[in-house]
Formats: C-alpha cells, structure tokens, sequence
C-alpha cells in the first residue's frame, strides 16, 4: 500500500471498504512522517547553518546600530575605535621617541621601541569590530532546544511539497474526472505559493519588522533578544506569509464554486485594496514604507487571483450579472 501510495492517487471508479481507506490513509500518514523525519534529520545536520540563516536578519539590525553607536553594543564598539586611536597615537610617537635622531639616549630609545612593540601586540589583539547580536539562552538545554526548534520549522517547510501530494493523493479519488481538471491545478499552485510567501517573507517582511522592533525606544532599554521568543516570531511571521500567498488558491476555489464571480472580483478593487491595506499595517512591526513594500505583493496577487479565476473559472461564473449590479459599469 505504501508504494501505492508513493505512486498514484488511486483511480475515481475503484471502490475501497473503510477498512482499505484507513490502511491508505495510514500509509499516506507514515509517508509524510518519514518525509519529515528525513528532513529533520538533514536540518539537525546543518543546524549551524539554519541558525546562521535564521539569525541574520537580527545581527545585521544590531550591526547598524553598532554604526550608530546605539545600545550596549554600540557603546563598546565606541569605546573600542577609541582604544584603538590611542593606541595608535601613542604608537606613534614612540616609534619617533625610538629613532636615532631623537635626541633621547640609547637605553631609553630601547624602551620606546619596546613599547612599540608592546603597542603593536595589543592593536593585534585588540578586536576590529563588535558582532551583531544573536538570541540570548538562558536555560543550560536550551541552546540544544532552540537548535530542535529551528531544524523542526525548516524540516516541515522541506517537507510540505510531499505532505501536500500525500493530502491531494488521498483526497482527489472522491473527485470526478471533470472535478480533478479544477483540483489539480489548485493543489499544485499551494507549495509553490507557499514557498513564495516565507521567502518574501525572510527577505522582505521580517528585516522590516526586526528594524522596527529593535529600535523602538531603544534609548529607555537594554534589549536582548531571548532565543524562544526570536524563534517564535520568525515562526509565525513565515508562516503568516506563507498562508497569505495563498489567496490565488481561495479566490480560485470561490469563483469555481460559484460562491462569488469575476465580475464582482473587479468591481470591487476598492474594497480589496482597502483590505490589502489593512492586513500589510497588521504584519509584525509595519512602518509607513514597509507597509506600501508588502502592499505591492498582495495587490499583485489579488490581480492574479482575477486572471486565473477568469482563464479556469466556469463561463458563468466569469459573465454572470448581479441583477442588483446592472447599473455597475
């Protein structure tokens, strides 16, 4: 059953006792457990990558206020480029002290080029630049714990392609041929829409609300960034992202369920833009120019969704008129 299952959906017109239907639903089951461990299993191996992914849009927020000077970490970098002027200052002039034209004897010339070389060892051991922070643990397991946190999300997001055909393969046999030309488009569009929103959400979205979090009144605390709660609102924030690209998909749907038309679709562009407008200002840490950044995405998909709905939505779905809509242009 399970090489069944890894195959084909089963066929529209084969007739299956519940008994069969539960030992092809646990086949598809332990199909998309396996998938999962099996990605786990290559994340926990790269989790020092992972987390390198997962932690740079925070240490590269803490490095521009490392630039500025801003928060402890500024405050060290300041005192290390001022370290570091001294140093050389003094350096300097006890090379010149060291020279034979100083005027100074041979024995204290000796010291001076002795506190040069001194000097040189401590600029060489000094540190050139501060790290951008990284999420603090405070429990002794817990760095292993947000290690299994980060490679179980990343596992998941892997594995969804093959948990989603194990989902349609089960379902789909309800469908009738002229059923399955609507769900199989549909079904193929949810991974890859899906993957499209965690990426503009790691690239676009979460730096946008990294900046905005980490320097909203940064002068009143000393922030530090707990690993669980990180880890968490990256969580959420790629999966928000990632069920919100999946407007096409439901609109689609909609319009071939008849529930609403493409006709209505256009007509009211107005109201969807007052919604897309809503839902960007409710992403995690929205500023005025990110806000219009996130729109951009989400009006393009609300047009696909029309395209789409007017290419494979049924003719009466795509013409019908609202008797109430007759005087709509």
């Amino acid at each position: 059953m399970a090489s069944t299952a890894l195959r084909r959906p089963i066929g529209h017109e084969e007739r299956l006792s519940l008994v069969d239907h539960l030992d092809e639903l646990r086949s598809r089951v332990i199909i998309c457990l396996i998938a999962v461990i099996v990605m786990f299993g290559l994340c926990f191996w790269q989790n020092d990558r992972l987390l390198t992914i997962v932690n740079h849009p925070l240490e590269s927020q803490t490095q521009k206020q490392i630039k500025k000077g801003q928060g402890p970490l500024g405050e060290i970098s300041t005192a290390q480029k001022a370290v570091r002027a001294l140093a050389l200052s003094d350096r300097s002039l006890a090379a010149e002290l060291a020279k034979p034209g100083s005027g100074l004897s041979e024995s204290t010339r000796a010291q001076m080029a002795a506190r040069v070389a001194e000097i040189d060892r401590t600029l060489k051991a000094l540190p050139t630049s501060v790290a951008g922070n990284k999420p603090v643990t405070l429990g002794i397991g817990e760095p292993f714990m947000m290690t299994l946190l980060v490679a179980g999300m990343f596992s998941l997001i892997l594995a969804m392609p093959i948990i989603l055909y194990q989902a349609y393969a089960f379902v789909v046999p309800a469908f009738t041929p002229q059923e399955r030309r609507v769900a199989v488009p549909l079904l193929l569009m949810v991974p890859a829409l899906f993957v499209a929103g965690v990426a503009f959400g790691y690239f676009l979205v979460l730096p946008a609300a990294v900046r905005f979090l980490q320097n909203f009144n940064t002068d009143e605390f000393n922030v530090l960034v707990q690993a669980r709660d990180y880890y968490k609102f990256v969580a959420m924030t790629l999966l928000a992202m990632g069920l919100v690209f999946q407007v096409p998909v439901g609109i689609l749907a909609l319009t071939r369920l008849r529930v609403i038309t493409v006709k209505q679709l256009r007509k009211n562009r107005r109201y969807a833009l007052v919604a897309i407008a809503v839902v960007a200002m409710l992403l995690p840490g929205t500023d005025p120019v990110s806000m219009l950044i996130d729109m951009v995405p989400l009006i393009i998909l609300y047009e696909l969704s029309i395209l789409l709905a007017s290419i494979f939505a049924p003719k009466d779905a795509v013409e019908i008129v609202d008797p109430e809509d007759t005087h709509a242009v």
